[in-house]
């Protein structure tokens, strides 16, 4: 038998390293497409990104829908009257305030996600009893603040996280 001195490397020594590093080097090229593949691609980034939406060519008493998140958002530019309708609390199956729904100083606009909260379908916009959204698939019927007041539909038509930009800008989205 010879003795092995501990001081110089040897043969075995090497090839002990060399295949630690073999082994690493390909756990980590084994691990990297699984890992990539769990990141949200291009299109879902962009999806979740703020969205800036110009107010100006919107009308009194109009509205336009946009997607954001992939869900409709609605935003109306409401009348002193449907303000004023709005305000009156009676009835509401989901009790809150309309100025709980607005932004201070912007009353006159409203914007709420555009789904049914019943079932998840899209409610008509300027319809029903109370002129503000009318769900054609089960007659859910919210008022012109986005409350339920009639039909299945178990709470309002939820808020949307937006700013005001300027008077006539506002960023949905963080």
């Amino acid at each position: 038998m010879t003795a092995a001195s501990l001081e110089a490397p040897n043969r075995r020594d090497i090839l002990l390293v060399a295949t630690g590093t073999a082994a690493a080097v390909g756990a980590a090229a084994t691990a990297w497409p699984l890992i990539a593949q769990m990141s949200p691609t291009a299109a879902t980034v962009a999806a979740g990104a703020p969205l800036v939406v110009d107010l100006s060519a919107i009308p009194v008493g109009g509205s336009i829908q946009v997607f954001w998140r992939g869900k409709p958002v609605f935003i109306n530019h409401r009348s002193p009257q449907e303000i004023a309708a709005a305000r009156a609390d009676d009835g509401v199956i989901d009790p809150q305030p309309d100025a709980e729904r607005v932004k201070p100083g912007h009353e006159q606009w409203l914007v709420v996600n555009g789904t049914c909260t019943h079932l998840g379908c899209i409610p008509a916009n300027h319809e029903g009893d109370y002129g503000g959204w009318f769900c054609h698939c089960h007659g859910s019927q919210y008022d012109g603040s986005g409350r339920v007041r009639k039909g299945p539909a178990p709470k309002n038509l939820a808020l949307v996280p937006y700013s005001f930009l300027s008077d006539t800008q506002i960023q949905i989205g963080a």
